[in-house]
């Protein structure tokens, strides 16, 4: 069974963890204690010798013989996946002492939180801590969930596709090599050894050799049609957080609301690993996880979800809009909210394009990590997408080195990111260079990096690089009526020459009345998860205001 590991010197309080955690959990996992540091580490690196499991580490801060943050920052070196919690007493969190090296060890990745040590017998509050992070170790381990499984060749191009489409959606899959034992004994009982491309089995026993991304969501239970009715209030483009938060709005106020989504809920918000600063989530949450309860939570008010549904024209009749897809017939709306985000920009490089896929990717999907544990991997991009993507890797990776053009990160990323990444020994920032070239035939071995300000270029070797740079809009489909920026993003407030109102429009409001832009898609928006949620929202509002004009 998985090991939990409680350290604590007092006798009385480790004997009260001790029975809370044996009487809990017990049944599933196996429960150990120490009450020193030296004794945890020694024990860990035995758990680590014997091949077992290690799930959750809770651990004192003050201990005979060293600190608890010290004991949890082992514990990741030899358990990457597991959970570790810093036990501390109510109030403790208000001392300087606790709450410095607490601090640090949440932005170095060592503590994942801390736990309050339980009073009493049946502590719920201590309970429900560490639950949760039972629930999120889990998640970290695809072997232990089999909703799909995928068996491909490691390197495989598609394979690294399927992997990220289904780790957005949050579909608990395993992934085989096509050349291990497991990924062989699932290919001869599924009957398709004789084929190349990647096999997905899903849990009923059915079996889809090389499946479209439609197939996958079909079978992670997913809409991809749209059924009944095709009038509605308000047509929403683009599940990201602007269009996530516009949706939950607008069906919690009685809107009839259609979400039309050409890939995966939660857009490029979606890849990120852990979001730190988003209100509300004081350990962070991932950018997959946070698109999942925004869908759900609109979902529960009425929105009609449709994934891999691209929209293709827009035209006005009337009052009334109507939106082409790949869906079948024109869907009616009062409403149009346009929230389609950005995809990362290319870096146009022919032999790096061509490795697309195995070694060089746009987005950094946390599915990608693990495949390169021990290797260097470099990040293209000064954002926090960047940022995140990086302090992701240096998880696996022996080395990860962030590329940007500027001279400094602090334009372009948050502070706490910053320090996160300062405070890893395996993350290298370097400051005004790019990549002019690289190497490689089915996977990279190079790159060519140039240094802008000396115009010098250096050959390094490299694993992989993850591009998350510049932002190409997705609004060539919208008709002409719709003003865009030289850039292609969508400008609101603004009444170009033929605006026909005669009131101004409105502040989300694009240069065709009753077709809103929010979100990263909207020209001058700020480019974070927050404050997409907030225009969304916002947007709302002046919809209703909109539609009250129309029925004056």
């Amino acid at each position: 069974m998985p090991v939990i590991l409680a350290v604590d010197d007092d006798p009385d309080v480790i004997e009260l963890i001790r029975s809370e955690l044996v009487d809990r959990y017990g049944r599933a996992y196996r429960i150990e204690i120490a009450r020193a540091s030296s004794t945890a580490l020694k024990l860990l690196e035995d758990l680590r010798e014997r091949g077992d499991q290690v799930a959750l580490v809770l651990a004192d801060q003050w201990l005979p013989d060293g600190t608890g943050c010290e004991v949890l920052a082992s514990a990741r070196e030899l358990f990457p996946h597991a959970r570790r919690l810093l036990l501390i007493s109510w109030g403790e969190w208000a001392v300087e002492a606790t709450a410095r090296p607490l601090r640090l060890g949440i932005g170095l990745g060592n503590v994942d939180y801390f736990a309050l040590k339980p009073w009493r017998a049946a502590d719920e509050l201590f309970h429900r801590t560490v639950t949760e992070f039972l629930h999120e170790w889990v998640g970290s381990d695809a072997s232990l969930s089999r909703e799909l499984t995928v068996v491909a060749d490691q390197d495989d191009a598609r394979a690294s596709d399927l992997r990220t489409l289904l780790t957005r959606n949050q579909v608990p899959y395993v992934f085989h090599d096509r050349s291990s034992p497991e990924g062989a004994a699932v290919l001869a009982e599924a009957r398709e050894t004789d084929t190349t491309a990647p096999v997905v089995v899903q849990r009923n026993g059915l079996v889809l050799v090389d499946p479209t991304n439609v197939d996958i969501a079909r079978a992670y239970g997913a809409n991809t049609a749209l059924r009944g009715s095709r009038d509605f209030d308000v047509a929403v483009i683009g599940a990201g957080p602007s269009g996530l938060a516009a949706a939950v709005y607008a069906s919690s106020e009685g809107l009839r609301t259609v979400v039309l989504e050409r890939e995966t809920i939660g857009g490029q918000a979606g890849t990120s690993s852990r979001i730190r600063n988003y209100l509300g989530f004081q350990r962070g949450i991932s950018g997959a996880d946070l698109a999942q309860r925004a869908q759900q939570q609109a979902w529960l008010f009425g929105t009609t979800f449709v994934q891999m549904c691209e929209a293709q024209g827009l035209r006005a009749d009337g009052d009334r809009f109507y939106l082409a897809s790949t869906i079948g017939p024109e869907i009616s709306t009062r409403v149009v909210m346009l929230a389609m985000g950005v995809s990362y920009q290319r870096l146009g490089i022919p032999t790096l394009e061509a490795l697309v896929g195995t070694s060089v990717f746009y987005g950094a999907s946390p599915s990608e990590g693990e495949r390169f544990t021990g290797r260097s991997v470099f990040v293209v991009g000064g954002g926090n997408s960047a940022g995140q993507a990086a302090v992701h890797l240096a998880r696996h990776a022996c080395r990860v080195t962030i590329l940007v053009r500027r001279a400094t990160l602090a334009e372009t990323m948050s502070r706490y990111l910053i320090d996160e990444i300062e405070g890893q020994p395996n993350i290298t920032v370097r400051y005004q260079t790019q990549i002019v070239d690289g190497t490689g035939d089915s996977r990279l071995e190079s790159l060519t990096l140039q240094d802008s300000g000396t115009g010098k270029t250096e050959t390094v070797p490299a694993d992989a690089v993850f591009v998350l740079i510049g932002a190409r809009p997705y609004t060539q489909w919208l008709p002409e009526d719709v003003q865009r920026d030289r850039y292609g993003f969508v400008v609101t407030g603004q009444a170009n020459p033929g605006w026909v109102p005669e009131r101004a429009p409105f502040m989300f409001e694009s240069s065709m009345a009753g077709v809103f832009a929010v979100g990263d898609v909207r020209s001058g928006s700020v480019k974070r998860v927050a404050s997409a949620a907030g225009e969304g929202s916002v947007a709302i509002a002046q919809v209703h205001e909109y539609l009250q004009l129309l029925e004056s």
